[in-house]
């Protein structure tokens, strides 16, 4: 499934081109299923530039300082143009530092969103999920899932995670929010790619998952393998004629050595980027795939423990400075 971003979508190439284009399918050649977010975490994102209030979010262009406004019924009617498969209602993510008031508040005025966004849609072709919020509050939590499921939405996502707190939190959470959803709905956890947790995730009751994680360490020269990230920029793959994972079936390792990928890194080359991006996502789908076919024989639990114990994961200290370093960048000051 391929994420496209309302929020970025309205301001360009602007939500009336995509619908003329005669939708999102047509408009990218993609045939297979599209998810759209509301654009309430791209929002978030941008707290500097937005006002939030019952009514909907006031918020700045971060292109060209244009105001606009969002509201719930905006949100479903954007989405709609659009054409996606799967559509979001739009929600209010705080912060992982808010105080339990403003946590609660949000809490309530996602239900109240949620209930607008259902009876604003119009079509009957789009699966609407509900995003359930709470912070790190298990009480918050339940509050939210008990709200939504009562509505009878298609999907249920789980939000405000994975925005700074400690991994630790993440997945109590996580678990917590997944005992509270209908067996037989999706079960979605937002903006998480990391290959560990998305296995300890799916061990916990989840079923969908997004995050720009693979792109974006991609660019960075990292390349996930079964025992961790690896640094293709480090010299010590100058001189590597193996590609940089010998049992991945992708075209970069069919293709290159690790050390053409570091030459590339090395000078800044855009295929560079490129050819980084295709091993992750490779390596993801790949992890997915297997994840089914275990689940569906009975033996996740000893692929998940085979995993977890040769997968090296990035250490917890470096995992938070860089996910604050991201947000940080993600919101511009006045």
């Amino acid at each position: 499934m391929v994420l496209a971003n309302t929020y970025h979508l309205y301001l360009r190439p602007g939500i009336a081109v995509v619908e003329q284009m005669g939708g999102l399918h047509k408009f990218m050649a993609w045939d297979r299923a599209i998810l759209t977010d509301s654009g309430g975490y791209q929002i978030f994102s941008l707290a500097s530039l937005r006002k939030v209030n019952d009514d909907g979010v006031i918020f700045r262009s971060h292109i060209d300082g244009s105001q606009h406004l969002i509201t719930p019924e905006l949100a479903i009617q954007f989405q709609e143009a659009l054409g996606a498969d799967i559509i979001m209602a739009l929600d209010e993510c705080p912060a992982y530092n808010d105080s339990s008031e403003k946590v609660q508040k949000a809490v309530s005025r996602t239900y109240q969103w949620a209930d607008r966004c259902q009876r604003a849609q119009k079509r009957n072709d789009q699966a609407l999920y509900a995003i359930v919020q709470g912070g790190v509050s298990p009480q918050l939590r339940h509050q939210s899932a008990e709200c939504l499921t009562s509505l009878g939405f298609s999907g249920y996502a789980i939000g405000g995670l994975s925005i700074g707190e400690p991994k630790k939190e993440t997945l109590s959470m996580t678990e917590v929010t997944v005992a509270l959803l209908p067996e037989n709905k999706p079960r979605y956890l937002m903006g998480v790619g990391s290959p560990d947790d998305i296995i300890e995730a799916i061990a916990r009751g989840v079923d969908i998952f997004d995050s720009a994680l693979p792109t974006r360490v991609a660019r960075n020269g990292a390349f996930f393998t079964p025992s961790g990230r690896v640094n293709i920029r480090n010299a010590g793959y100058s001189r590597i004629e193996q590609p940089i994972d010998p049992d991945c079936n992708c075209y970069t390792c069919r293709t290159f050595s690790a050390a053409y990928l570091h030459h590339l890194f090395s000078c800044n080359e855009l295929l560079a980027y490129r050819l980084a991006t295709i091993h992750n996502l490779n390596f993801i789908n790949n992890l997915m795939s297997e994840a089914r076919s275990t689940i569906l024989n009975d033996t996740f639990s000893s692929f998940k423990d085979n995993f977890l114990l040769s997968y090296q994961p990035t250490d917890e200290k470096t995992r938070l400075s860089q996910k604050q370093k991201w947000l940080k960048s993600r919101r511009p000051s006045r």
